[in-house]
Order: structure tokens, then C-alpha cells, then sequence
């Protein structure tokens, strides 16, 4: 466990150095008991892969006595058991005018496309953390077999709903954005809600499976 000034008002806590579910579940037991037992000059919590960004109210505590309770806090999170993840089913529509990259990255690792939709889709997805827009989850780990690079020049704008692959990772784009990722395919669904309760269709913890479908099938499901 260490710790880093993030600011004047937020400290981050590091829980491990490689990214990987043993550290990814003491970010989240840490996480869930600040969220049980919350601190009145806590702002905001935010997790990534291997740490916990800790805001706070400066003018009633400082980062000493930030580090003090967290270390507190942290003895007793592992004894908080962590509920069965939630399997959340995402359906795409891999290649064609969604998945403009799925091509290359089949010839990049020396594949034919089916053998990419196969390999993406048979894996078990971990969602370590939201951030980059609302909604937009970072899902590990990626077949080491499609390990990709990010591409060299991001596009201006990628559709919601695209599912693309970076590095050792996966995402779907909740909005049309900016983006780097390589993308294989796209969802209908909606992957963030202003009218839904939670707005966002992933959370931290859940784990996610891709579930490959047709461009009819897409279709009839785009604007439900």
C-alpha cells in the first residue's frame, strides 16, 4: 500500500503494481467499505486498475491524517466480502461498416476475422474501472492473442456504441467521441442513460460477455 499527493485536496492510494483481479479486488473491497462506512470530508472516490484517487476537504483534514484512516480503513476492508459479480451480456455486430479495424487486426496477429470474433467474444471480462466519459468501462483482460496497440493517429469521432480493443483491453464508447481504440464491432445497446436508474449499464466489479449478432439483429434492436 502506498500513497501519493494526487493535489492539495486528493490523495492516491496504490493497492498493487500489476494489474491483474488480486489487485483489482482489494481497489474495490477498499472502495465499497468507503462507501459503507463514508468519511464526512470525503468528495469523491475514484478507482482505476491499481489504485484509489481520494478527494477530500482540505480546510478539515490534511493528507496525513487522509493516509492515517485509509490505512485503518484498509486493515478491515479484506475482511469484507465481495457479492458474486453480475453478468452483464453485451450483443455486437463484429466487422463491416462497425468494425472497421477488425480486418487489420486479424492480419496483424495472423488470423482470419472469424478467429478474432471467436477469440473476443469467448472471454470473460473484468470491469476494473469507469472513467474517460460516463459510462465507459475499462474491461480486462484482452486474449493476449488480440493484444493490439492503439491506433497512431485517433479518430475524430467513433459512434456510440462501438466496441474496440487497446493494448490488453476492451470498451465500448458510450458516446460519439474521440478515440484511439481499434475497433471490432458495435452494440445497440445503451451503455449510458440519463432516464435509467443506474445510468450506466456497467459498474465497477461486474464482469462482461460479448455476444456476437447479426446486422438484421442489430437493427431490430437499435432503437428499443
Amino acid at each position: 500500500m502506498r500513497f501519493r499527493a494526487a493535489s492539495d485536496q486528493a490523495l492516491l492510494v496504490y493497492l498493487g503494481e500489476e494489474i491483474g483481479l488480486r489487485t483489482h479486488e482489494r481497489v474495490v473491497r477498499l472502495l465499497r467499505l468507503l462507501q459503507r462506512e463514508p468519511l464526512a470530508w470525503v468528495r469523491n472516490l475514484q478507482p482505476a486498475y491499481c489504485s484509489l484517487l481520494v478527494s477530500f476537504d482540505a480546510c478539515v483534514v490534511d493528507h496525513a491524517q487522509v493516509e492515517a484512516t485509509l490505512r485503518s480503513y484498509e486493515k478491515r476492508a479484506e475482511e469484507i466480502a465481495l457479492p458474486a459479480p453480475r453478468l452483464v451480456e453485451i450483443l455486437v455486430c463484429y466487422g463491416g461498416e462497425f468494425g472497421p479495424d477488425l480486418e487489420k487486426v486479424a492480419s496483424l496477429h495472423g488470423l482470419k476475422p472469424e478467429r478474432v470474433i471467436e477469440l473476443h467474444s469467448s472471454q470473460t471480462y473484468h470491469a476494473y474501472f469507469l472513467g474517460f466519459a460516463p459510462g465507459f468501462a475499462y474491461l480486462g483482460d484482452l486474449p493476449d492473442a488480440l493484444a493490439t496497440p492503439r491506433l497512431a493517429t485517433p479518430r475524430r469521432k467513433v459512434p456510440a456504441g462501438s466496441v474496440g480493443i487497446a493494448g490488453k483491453q476492451t470498451a465500448v464508447y458510450p458516446f460519439a467521441t474521440p478515440g484511439g481504440w481499434n475497433l471490432l464491432g458495435r452494440t445497440p445497446l445503451h451503455m449510458f442513460r440519463v432516464d435509467r436508474e443506474p445510468m450506466e449499464l456497467l459498474d465497477v466489479g461486474d464482469e462482461v460477455r460479448f455476444r456476437p449478432i447479426t446486422h438484421e439483429e442489430f437493427s431490430a434492436l437499435e432503437n428499443r
